[in-house]
């Protein structure tokens, strides 16, 4: 019996496929991209999607650079789970509802990893009862250890667990949509302004 053309067809296509090769390895950290300044490529990289980098000495000094920022300053509503930086105008952990925190004004919160390749920062739930409070608010404000500055997101996956939270996410500045007459609008479905704090004096 002669072969159909679809067995043949088959046939062929196997005949063609090529000898498997090993798949690289990973672990080689010199294969991944790197940088001589990678706090200047985050702060490049975060200013191109539209977020404001600030690279402080203490804690102290992060509070009193968000202090200065006009969106701190018109705030009404706030919070922050950063003690020393900024404060809070209401207790998080009285609201049961995450829809009661559609009104914070200013959210002042903490991350863990930040990547100079991308701009990204690793957050999770790990300090705060409500993950909308990372997409809320109309300002946030993002406080990083220095020693959380990696080159990039092969080597922050080093670093973090993802399986240790509920919830994580890597954000990388202001929400926004060029899907409307290719039209750039910052803040369209979530914060209006993303500010990033790298601190010396902060241990991962």
């Amino acid at each position: 019996m002669s072969e159909s053309s679809r067995d043949a067809i088959l046939s062929r296509l196997r005949a063609a496929v090529p000898e498997p090769l090993p798949l690289p390895s990973l672990d080689d950290m010199s294969r991944w991209q790197t940088f001589e300044d990678p706090a200047a490529q985050f702060e490049s990289v975060l200013a191109s999607v539209g977020g404001t980098y600030f690279r402080v000495g203490s804690v102290a000094d992060a509070h009193r650079e968000l202090t200065q920022l006009a969106a701190w300053q018109d705030a009404k509503v706030t919070v922050s789970h950063v003690s020393g930086v900024g404060s809070s105008s209401l207790d998080e952990d009285q609201i049961s509802d995450p829809h009661d925190l559609e009104n914070i004004d200013f959210a002042v919160l903490n991350g863990h990893i930040a990547v100079a390749e991308n701009g990204a920062v690793w957050v999770t739930d790990a300090h705060t009862p409500h993950r909308v409070i990372y997409f809320i608010p109309q300002h946030v404000a993002l406080v990083v250890p220095a020693n959380g500055l990696v080159h990039n997101m092969h080597e922050a996956y080093q670093h973090i667990t993802p399986a240790d939270h509920t919830f994580g996410a890597f954000i990388s500045g202001p929400s926004k949509t060029a899907d409307i007459e290719q039209s750039l609008v910052i803040g369209a479905h979530g914060a209006r302004s993303l500010s990033v704090f790298l601190v010396d004096d902060l241990d991962r």
